[in-house]
């Protein structure tokens, strides 16, 4: 029987990705609630401080020691797409940008040849604060491993989120951060962006389809590496063929798909796009297509510090009274 399905693996943090892209990692978080600092108003005691990933009592604190988060750390050679469900992330970097977004906003950012941020979570109702983020590394090409740093905001207001019924009156949402959905466009990705030629059928969706509701994938061409992440749920069929949840599944792009979900509501992240077929040397946050590369990132670090650290703290937040905002390294601000 013939079948879109390549394999189908169990997703493991972070989770396994394709050409072009390098990395996934997924959080989902009940954080308690907050103190006057933005901090979990509860004891941080039995928690590995500054590498906390157990999920004691659900959630962690990361690289953070006051707040959860990631404190100021570099970028170079690819992008980070920062798609954020629930709760809020504080952006600040080298360049003097800075953010508060989330509750569905999604941030774009170019690392380009070198970029340090902090990605904070502060904790800004009393009570609770549920968290969700995906956080997707898309390689650069080679010719824009060197292109200038460059953020993006993505707001909620403006993302497109389609909701269609299948032929069963089922309902279906699909948020498009990046690709096309019929007559629906993703806005535009930044300018050095693989995703920014629309030859590379570069696809980020995040899904959530009804109890037994079904939706189509339309086809694409045959080099396209897909990806389908089925995070949350009960299980679903491909084309008849039962998965169970909490796997990845790997696609032929070319082939029709069809997805029937179980008796559960189903959540999935949807990645695809051309691979690049270039050589990827990556050391942590620094990602080079050779040594000789990897090196050169090195150098330029310890020689520049991607611009410095402007900040108060490499655990920077924002005023508690913030609401979403972003300033662009031009001085320009946005306020939603």
């Amino acid at each position: 029987m013939n079948t879109p399905i390549k394999s189908i693996q169990p997703l493991h943090s972070p989770w396994k990705t394709q050409d072009p892209f390098i990395f996934c990692a997924y959080h989902n978080d009940e954080f308690p609630g907050g103190n006057d600092e933005m901090g979990p108003n509860v004891s941080l005691a039995g928690r590995s401080i500054g590498q906390d990933f157990a999920g004691k009592d659900g959630w962690n604190m990361y690289h953070g020691t006051r707040i959860p988060g990631f404190p100021g750390h570099p970028h170079s050679g690819f992008e980070t797409v920062t798609i954020v469900n629930k709760g809020m992330v504080d952006h600040s970097d080298s360049l003097g940008a800075a953010g508060r977004f989330g509750d569905g906003d999604v941030q774009w950012l170019t690392a380009g040849r070198g970029v340090q941020h902090c990605e904070m979570f502060p904790l800004l109702n009393r009570d609770k604060n549920p968290f969700e983020l995906f956080q997707i590394w898309l390689n650069l090409p080679g010719k824009s491993k060197k292109a200038s740093p460059h953020y993006k905001m993505l707001w909620s207001e403006d993302v497109p989120v389609i909701n269609v019924k299948d032929d069963n009156g089922k309902s279906i949402e699909l948020k498009l951060v990046a690709g096309d959905y019929g007559k629906h466009k993703a806005l535009a990705p930044t300018p050095d962006s693989w995703a920014a030629d629309p030859d590379n059928e570069v696809i980020i969706w995040t899904l959530k389809l009804e109890p037994n509701a079904s939706m189509s994938i339309p086809v694409s061409n045959k080099e396209v590496n897909r990806t389908l992440f089925f995070y949350n749920g009960d299980s679903f069929k491909i084309n008849s063929e039962v998965v169970e949840s909490n796997k990845l599944v790997e696609l032929d792009a070319s082939m029709e798909t069809t997805i029937e979900n179980g008796a559960a509501e189903g959540y999935f992240l949807l990645l695809q796009g051309r691979p690049m077929n270039e050589p990827v040397m990556q050391h942590g946050p620094f990602v080079a297509n050779d040594r000789a590369g990897l090196q050169n990132i090195f150098k330029d670090f310890q020689e520049t510090q991607f611009g410095g650290w402007p900040w108060p703290s490499m655990e920077n937040v924002h005023d508690r009274d913030k609401g979403r905002f972003a300033i662009f390294p031009d001085g320009t601000e946005v306020v939603k």
